[in-house]
């Protein structure tokens, strides 16, 4: 009796794995490589209940990153200001613009503006920003060059791979403290920013954890 179907199909159903293995690795391998936050929250700019300008209030005015980040230098956390820090000058500058209304409504209730967050963590990750900025890292090094921006937007990935970048290389990114909150400064060149670095890193015996407990506890 002859043969109804070729030799050949004999191997066909392990082929078909292979491909569908081959096909699912894609697949994974994609969506782990670009669904991270790379990929998914650079750029990210929702809009705010209350249009605030950085580029007015700190690139124009001066106003120091600590005066409305109150305890970004002595806590683990950058806390959002509340809208008694606004309207220490707004009950006198634009005291009855409309666009102020949810922060004089804040300030009247005591319930919080409900500001949309930007730049968040997972809970299993440990940021401590005090630690950061009395160790010469500047705001611009996670944030970008915020004191430009009209609206806030993500413009690092704060990604693992982001912060490794920095703990292995702690001395391409230190400053002098006095210059932390100073967002336009620059070193005189790259040869500079090296030398300054280095010398900071062993004065202050900088040694960033590289080991999963440093930043997941």
């Amino acid at each position: 009796m002859a043969n109804i179907f070729p030799k050949w199909t004999n191997t066909a159903p392990l082929k078909i794995v292979a491909c569908v293995l081959l096909l699912l690795g894609t697949v994974v391998g994609g969506v782990t490589y670009y669904a991270t936050p790379k990929w998914t929250e650079v750029g990210f700019q929702p809009i705010q209940p209350v249009a605030f300008s950085h580029n007015l209030h700190v690139g124009q005015l001066g106003l120091d990153c600590r005066y409305c980040h109150t305890y970004v230098d002595r806590s683990e956390h950058s806390n959002v200001p509340g809208a008694n820090t606004c309207m220490n000058c707004h009950n006198q500058v634009l005291a009855n613009d409309a666009r102020l209304a949810p922060i004089r409504e804040s300030f009247d209730s005591g319930q919080p503006v409900p500001w949309v967050r930007i730049h968040d963590t997972p809970d299993y990750v440990y940021f401590n920003h005090s630690v950061h900025v009395n160790r010469g890292v500047s705001c611009v090094e996670c944030h970008g060059q915020i004191n430009e921006m009209e609206v806030v937007s993500q413009q690092q990935p704060l990604s693992m791979a982001f912060c490794l970048d920095c703990h292995r290389n702690p001395e391409n990114f230190l400053r002098p403290p006095s210059e932390v909150y100073n967002l336009d400064w620059k070193p005189e060149s790259a040869t500079a920013q090296l030398e300054m670095g280095e010398k900071f890193v062993h004065d202050w015996k900088v040694q960033p954890p590289e080991s999963c407990s440093g930043c997941h506890r």
